[in-house]
């Protein structure tokens, strides 16, 4: 894995910070709601920035907020010119980080074996039960 530049981390967190603002409050595209903005990912010459989101919900739901975040990136990339004081500004380009989903459905298996084996223990320590006979 190649190594990451002090500087472009940098202006990667504060791209992050910036469009995660700019998200919430400017843009009116009702097909971008609740998106979390997880990470951004600046190419070595800075002319690229992949910024990973997430958000609840369906396929369905992703893929319009997908496309409506694809749809703003050149305003998001404007906006961002006008707050960020750097010569270029990345062109931007949108991309789901399902990371988060993928964690949520880890920590429900490791749950539900947890509990499996729990009533598995408790069922073992029981004593057995007597049939009654009858005589």
């Amino acid at each position: 894995m190649p190594r990451e530049h002090p500087r472009a981390r940098r202006i990667a967190e504060q791209i992050q910070r910036e469009l995660a603002d700019l998200i919430r409050l400017e843009v009116k595209d009702p097909r971008v709601g609740m998106v979390t903005l997880t990470e951004v990912e600046v190419s070595r010459d800075l002319s690229h920035a992949k910024v990973y989101f997430t958000l609840l919900g369906d396929a369905e739901r992703l893929a319009e907020t997908a496309e409506g975040l694809a749809r703003a990136a050149g305003f998001l990339r404007r906006e961002l010119s006008h707050r960020l004081q750097l010569r270029i500004v990345p062109e931007l380009h949108f991309a789901h980080d399902a990371s988060v989903e993928r964690g949520m459905q880890l920590s429900q298996l490791i749950d539900r074996a947890v509990a499996a084996d729990t009533s598995m223990a408790a069922q073992a320590a029981s004593p057995p039960r007597r049939r009654r006979t009858k005589t």
